[in-house]
């Protein structure tokens, strides 16, 4: 015989169903709240009971000691202890698995007969088999990174049994809750509803200027909720004409998050949208994808008009460095081409053969050949005198 639980043992026992994660399913055809033996032994060593007060000993120590205290709120029935029974499969779902197996096998058997026609098919196998591990290795890589979503683990289903062995055991054992005490919160809205419904009765023994004060905003209240119900129709009313008279092509919405779920202020905002469907539309989004693809082969002949231009300044300057020889000589005939230039320009002025040439022009082009010559015989002397 177990006797009733003793104060502190009722006050952990809520401490534990109020702090500990609980989980719901079915058992028996019932809801109930289950928990973990590992996890509750956790939030017991976090609560003030495994604390030491002044003159006092801490009620748990060590995981030994909640696990005894446990089985005691075991034995007085504040929980007791259930089996997870995995759910198996229909026979349905096992009979298309075989014959999936079956139709499998006859393909590897047509695939083996094929492979051993052709030698050319085997080769592009292997290419397509190593993109495929290439293809499967990017996406590991993929996965692998902290910013990319991971894949639902797919959870498989159970039902709960009652066990036969009704102990308290540290792991990853299932209990499920029997003590269902009153939440406060609860406790405190039950009460503040029944207030307000004995209130609500006794509305004629109320004082005249309240009565009259709660009807004004009753009808206030009525008018908005009245006034917010005919703007949903009228802008859908509005929607429709504007859709009609312009063949579909306006979509025109007037508060369009009035009757969304969001807020009570964002439900005004925005005022309105506007929104073309149109075959300028169309040919926008075409214009954008024309343009996008200009620019990529703009890039792309970019790209291979740098590469001849490094190729053309290389070849100049292996051309370069072999002409810097000749550079010399090429200085020595540039005074003879300047001055036939010099006298081409003469010629060359209106457009005649020949020009007038004043007396004056004559003496100063003789002067400078009589200069030119004597230069030439003091540059011819020069060496002379050296050889001497």
């Amino acid at each position: 015989e177990v006797g009733e639980p003793f104060k502190e043992e009722k006050a952990v026992a809520k401490y534990l169903r109020f702090n500990c994660p609980t989980k719901s399913t079915n058992m028996m055809g019932h809801r109930v709240d289950y928990f973990i033996a590992s996890k509750a032994v956790d939030c017991l060593l976090d609560s003030k009971w495994a604390k030491a007060k002044k003159g006092e000993e801490a009620l748990f120590t060590t995981r030994e000691s909640v696990v005894d205290y446990c089985n005691r709120l075991l034995k007085k029935q504040f929980f007791h202890r259930a089996l997870k029974v995995m759910k198996m499969k229909p026979d349905k779902d096992t009979k298309k698995e075989k014959e999936k197996g079956k139709a499998e096998s006859g393909k590897e058997e047509e695939k083996k007969s094929k492979k051993e026609s052709g030698k050319d098919e085997k080769t592009k196998k292997e290419k397509e088999k190593e993109k495929k591990k290439d293809g499967e290795k990017d996406e590991c890589k993929k996965d692998d990174t902290p910013g990319t979503p991971k894949k639902k683990e797919t959870k498989r289903k159970f039902k709960l049994e009652p066990h036969e062995d009704q102990i308290f055991l540290d792991g990853n054992e299932v209990y499920v809750w029997i003590y269902d005490p009153v939440h406060f919160k609860t406790f405190a809205m039950g009460l503040v509803l029944v207030i307000a419904v004995i209130a609500a009765t006794l509305f004629p023994l109320w004082p005249a200027e309240m009565r009259v004060g709660v009807y004004y905003l009753s009808v206030g209240a009525g008018c908005f909720v009245a006034s917010i119900l005919l703007l949903a129709v009228a802008r859908c009313i509005l929607f429709l004409i504007i859709w009609l008279i312009t063949g579909g092509r306006h979509h025109f919405w007037f508060l369009p998050n009035l009757t969304a779920d969001v807020g009570f202020i964002d439900s005004f905002r925005p005022l309105y949208t506007h929104e073309y469907k149109g075959p300028k539309a169309d040919l926008k989004k075409e214009e954008k994808a024309e343009s996008k693809k200009q620019q990529k082969y703009d890039s792309e002949e970019k790209s291979d008009s740098e590469k001849k231009e490094e190729e053309d300044g290389k070849t100049e300057g292996t051309r370069n460095s072999g002409t810097d020889g000749s550079g010399g000589e090429r200085h020595s005939d540039t005074d003879s081409d300047r001055r036939e230039d010099d006298r081409s320009q003469h010629s060359s002025g209106n457009g005649n053969d020949f020009e007038m040439i004043t007396k004056e022009e004559l003496e100063q082009q003789t002067d400078e050949g009589d200069c030119e010559e004597e230069e030439e015989e003091d540059t011819e002397s020069g060496p002379s005198h050296g050889k001497s």
